[in-house]
């Protein structure tokens, strides 16, 4: 008796989208929407927004550097991550980073000896100035929404084209070690749509300089990718493929927020070094 043949799935019977793929694009698009919807609607709700992601990615900040369960390390960052946000809304952006200092060398002291102080203390850095730097440009009247909604269209735009772009050309990898997928190619193509997003940015919103719009949103792209390079050797460093479940088919907020998180922070440094009085104006038009 001969074995039966094997079943060769038919081309035209599969999905040209797995359904791993279908739940990433239904789950970021509503992620994406609630907050643009967030974003739009006001400094304050922004705020308490971004204090509800803050408070998530310290949770996974602990979950990956210390594992287990939520200790009293993970308790006084998620708190001091909260406060900051929330200072940062009512115009104290500069108390909310000192807020930050303090809270990240106190639990780096009291973690001392333990092997993980270090990584400790850095994780409040991480998940607060991110919040403190979208805060205070969402702040700043009438664009402060329109700044932050570039940062975030420049962090969007750079991982779809370069992840698109990598997949088409290939090529070199970019830091095998790290992240095996990411190529040379991918870079390249992901900071070219950054600088081309800010380009057209000032024409489809009415707001900006094109030419330093479109170096912007390069040097911006080039950040976040540096951002998401971080992420991925702090979670192969503990052996972690995603920082937590929460994002269904993405992961966690970590997972999604690290262009962001260096994005963001850097978009703030570049604003305080044009005018610090008028940070999304700065931003947007430059010196």
């Amino acid at each position: 008796m001969t074995d039966p043949a094997p079943q060769v799935p038919d081309p035209d019977a599969m999905p040209l989208i797995s359904r791993e793929l279908q739940l990433r694009i239904v789950s970021g698009v509503a992620v994406g929407a609630i907050a643009l919807a967030v974003l739009y609607w006001g400094s304050v709700p922004f705020a308490i927004l971004l204090a509800a992601i803050a408070g998530a990615m310290s949770w996974e900040w602990g979950r990956i550097v210390r594992g287990g369960d939520t200790d009293i390390f993970t308790v006084l960052h998620i708190a001091t991550a909260v406060a900051a946000a929330l200072l940062a809304s009512f115009g104290m952006a500069g108390l909310a980073v000192a807020l930050i200092a303090i809270g990240a060398i106190t639990v780096a002291a009291l973690a001392a000896g333990s092997g993980y102080a270090g990584l400790t203390g850095a994780g409040v850095l991480y998940t607060g100035l991110p919040v403190i730097a979208l805060e205070w440009l969402r702040s700043d009247g009438a664009l402060g929404w329109l700044a932050v909604l570039f940062v975030l269209i420049s962090v969007v735009v750079t991982d779809t084209a370069a992840y698109f772009t990598g997949r088409g050309v290939g090529g070199p990898k970019l830091w095998p070690a790290v992240s095996p997928n990411k190529t040379w190619s991918g870079l390249l193509g992901g900071v070219t749509a950054a600088a081309l997003a800010g380009a057209l940015f000032p024409y489809a919103t009415g707001s900006g300089s094109p030419v330093w719009m479109a170096a912007l949103g390069l040097f911006l792209g080039l950040i976040a990718q540096g951002g998401d390079l971080a992420e991925s050797a702090l979670k192969r460093h503990f052996g972690r493929k995603d920082a937590s479940e929460l994002i269904p088919g993405h992961g966690g907020f970590m997972d999604r927020m690290d262009g962001v998180v260096t994005a963001s922070v850097a978009a703030a440094l570049i604003a305080l070094a044009v005018e610090a009085y008028n940070p999304a104006r700065a931003l947007l038009y430059g010196g």
